[in-house]
């Protein structure tokens, strides 16, 4: 109900009169995205598998599937820009000098730090991270890093969200948008490190395993959060 209030109100097609069957169907499919990324991303971090019984999976998947439908439902309305205009944006810029691309990488990393902080402060403290760590081989480990990258390289530079235009002509240090998403993901890691240490869940007397396979479940969201703060910016 709250998904299609939502999609009546702000609508994904861009006009203010939408129709109430329209409504259905965009509800229907924010249903269906947020029910496949809530899958997608029970499977990775290991809280679906092989040997769950369907009913507590497809309870998983209802329950955790309510912020996905939700964050789909307001995306448009609160982060979408003018896609059109954005493509036919120039993708050249002047050059700029050395003193303009240090400022724009510094606030690059500081919006991107300041979002992946924003995010791991609240997960840090809580058990899920340890839970979901206990829980992930290497090659899921790998897998998400894999994941954490591609879902930032989505957001800043494929999902045509507000400024990503200007993310193309952006002529800092790491203006190229693969070294961006690898700085930013480095970024993004050590937050969630710090954050982890910071509310002691890591220990000096822990091994680096414990500090790897942490961070990098922690980073997943974290690389969110830094990507959310470099669009913002």
């Amino acid at each position: 109900v709250v998904v299609f209030l939502l999609i009546r109100t702000e609508g994904f097609r861009g006009t203010v009169d939408t129709k109430i069957r329209d409504a259905l169907m965009d509800s229907i499919e924010t249903l269906a995205i947020g029910f496949v990324c809530t899958a997608l991303l029970l499977v990775l971090l290991r809280q679906i598998d092989l040997a769950t019984s369907i009913n507590e999976a497809v309870g998983k998947i209802i329950f955790e599937s309510v912020p996905f439908s939700l964050g789909v439902a307001v995306a448009n309305s609160f982060l979408s820009g003018d896609r059109e205009r954005g493509n036919n944006a120039p993708q050249s810029a002047s050059p700029q000098s050395k003193t303009a691309a240090i400022n724009a990488t510094l606030t690059d990393v500081g919006a991107t730090a300041i979002g992946a902080l924003f995010i791991a402060f609240t997960i840090a403290p809580t058990q899920e991270v340890p839970m979901l760590a206990s829980a992930m081989t290497p090659p899921w480990l790998l897998a998400t890093i894999a994941v954490s990258l591609l879902i930032s390289y989505g957001i800043v530079f494929v999902a045509g969200l507000t400024n990503q235009a200007n993310r193309y002509q952006q002529k800092g240090l790491f203006h190229r948008p693969i070294d961006e998403t690898l700085v930013a993901y480095i970024i993004s890691l050590t937050a969630g490190l710090l954050m982890l240490w910071f509310f002691h869940q890591l220990s000096f007397e822990d091994p680096w395993t414990v500090w790897l396979s942490h961070t990098i479940v922690l980073g997943l969201p974290a690389t969110i959060g830094g990507a959310a703060g470099r669009i913002v910016v």
